[in-house]
């Protein structure tokens, strides 16, 4: 019995969660807002990723604001307020992932008419978040060569809802020993329509592809 009430009320959640996230999405596309959920674990450069290509997109004429989402603290938070965006910190607590009713609650904090595009970087976890959209237009996970080979197919949901996976730190693939097509060949097999792209965000190598996956 117990076992029914915890199914019944976790799909209430989600369900919940997928309303609101919906919601969150109209009101995004009300102020022609382009927003894009980034997903990873610590340390795979999610947050200097939205760096640069805030960077790149500024210098466009494009003005870009975060969400930054973490377990505690504001140190990403006081990073993207240095390169000129609006930015809203979220502080998750116990919870692994952002959901959409913190989303919701972080865009009445923002100037919507003033921001083309809003980065959401999301909890460095990569189970919790596949199950809590958050109404962005793309869904995006990084992971990076010097987590392994096998991050790809050892996170078969996240990778199988990704509008764009994102391989980083290519940079050090051959010394980590790492054939970067591995990450094709299980992204294909997962989800095969799924774009794969190389990137070093130090180097800035291949934000334009990335921007371009984007649609920007």
């Amino acid at each position: 019995m117990h076992m029914t009430c915890d199914v019944e009320l976790g799909a209430d959640i989600l369900a919940a969660n997928k309303r609101i996230a919906e919601d969150n999405e109209a009101l995004l596309k009300k102020h022609n807002v382009r927003a894009y959920d980034f997903l990873g674990a610590i340390g795979s450069g999610k947050t200097l990723l939205i760096e640069k290509l805030a960077d790149i997109l500024h210098a466009r004429g494009m003005k870009c604001a975060a969400i930054a989402g973490d377990v505690t603290g504001d140190d990403d938070y006081k990073r993207f307020k240095a390169h000129g965006m609006q930015v809203v910190n979220v502080n998750t607590g116990k919870e692994c992932h952002l959901d959409a009713h913190m989303v919701d609650h972080a865009l009445e904090h923002l100037d919507l008419e003033n921001i083309d595009v809003l980065f959401i970087e999301n909890v460095g976890n990569l189970i919790c978040p596949a199950d809590f959209p958050l109404g962005s237009e793309k869904q995006i996970t990084i992971i990076s060569v010097t987590e392994g080979d096998d991050m790809v197919r050892k996170h078969p949901v996240l990778m199988g809802c990704s509008d764009i996976i994102i391989v980083n730190k290519i940079g050090l693939a051959e010394i980590m020993e790492i054939d970067p097509e591995i990450f094709k060949k299980d992204a294909a097999a997962i989800n095969p329509h799924v774009p794969v792209i190389f990137t070093d965000a130090r180097k800035e190598t291949g934000l334009e592809e990335l921007l371009n996956a984007f649609g920007l």
